[in-house]
């Protein structure tokens, strides 16, 4: 058990999107895209996209040689559009954007191939690995006047823009006391994941650690969200290894404290669960709210108020 007394992890994980005055689309035109990585097991997200007509992968960097030749936009994009160098793709091919499916060690790479070029920039969650990392990206970011996303499927759940509507909008549950946070699933070796995935998922180095990175970074982006960015007063990390055999490296569960001025947020991100969740509990001074899913919430106040 490894223990992680307060300090600015939740700053670490939350920062999902910098935002400065310009985004283009070009007349209208499809979104010229740029794809930096293919390692990365949410590229399907891209793949499944790609013949909607709002975007248009125009290049993709890889550096691996075998994923460059073997992945799931070889049949979609033209093989002439696929780099080694980054550098290269950007320069050759021009897109307004890149999205990126490489490891969270590597966003940083990509933001400071990017940035200075103009072209924003999405990456998956969360968005670095540590502070250095995260400054130095909304550095860039600001300087060079660019978008800087990061991407939470919870982000799109419907039942989370309720619940903020309910809460902050309606004053539905009266003020937020505690928010219980659940995210994860059985592992990525238990559900699949592929191996170029797993090498840097369960790396310390390249993922930031193990399920706190992965599943923590869900809580963390919520609660500051629901609070209207409140900064905490201090967090603490319990971290476990409940299958040290399968991932000796890194941390496959997680219970995240995290206290506010009038509210205790408390995380659950584990790669134990017996079945995939994202979901979440708010507790209200007047009601509360559970949040089952993308679809699905119950909602219950005191009615003697």
């Amino acid at each position: 058990m490894r223990t992680i007394y307060p300090f600015l992890f939740v700053i670490l994980i939350v920062i999902t999107s910098i935002f400065p005055q310009r985004m283009t689309g070009q007349n209208n035109s499809p979104l010229r895209l740029g794809v930096a990585g293919v390692s990365h097991g949410h590229v399907w997200e891209v793949i499944n996209r790609i013949d909607r007509g709002d975007f248009t992968v125009v290049g993709v960097a890889e550096q691996d040689d075998r994923l460059r030749t073997q992945n799931g936009l070889t049949g979609k994009v033209d093989l002439s559009l696929f780099f080694a160098d980054l550098e290269e793709m950007l320069d050759r091919t021009r897109p307004e954007a890149v999205i990126v499916y490489e490891s969270i060690y590597d966003h940083l790479r990509v933001v400071e191939a990017c940035a200075p070029r103009g072209i924003h920039v999405m990456v998956e969650k969360p968005l670095a690995v540590n502070m250095e990392h995260a400054n130095r990206m909304a550095q860039l970011a600001r300087e060079n006047r660019i978008h800087l996303l990061t991407n939470y499927e919870t982000t799109w759940y419907h039942t989370n823009h309720e619940a903020y509507r309910l809460i902050n909008e309606e004053g539905a549950i009266g003020n937020i006391t505690k928010m219980n946070v659940y995210d994860g699933h059985q592992g990525p070796f238990e559900i699949g994941c592929g191996k170029e995935f797993t090498d840097w998922l369960t790396d310390p180095v390249k993922n930031g650690g193990g399920a706190v990175i992965d599943f923590g970074c869900y809580g963390a982006n919520l609660a500051t969200w629901l609070l209207k960015g409140q900064r905490p007063l201090s967090v603490y990390a319990v971290l476990k290894q409940q299958k040290p055999d399968l991932y000796p490296q890194v941390d496959d569960d997680a219970t995240i404290v995290v206290e506010y001025p009038l509210a205790t947020v408390q995380i659950m991100a584990s790669w134990n669960w017996p079945l995939n969740r994202k979901d979440m509990h708010i507790y209200g001074s007047e009601g509360y709210i559970y949040q089952d899913n993308a679809r699905e919430m119950r909602i219950s106040k005191d009615t003697k108020k």
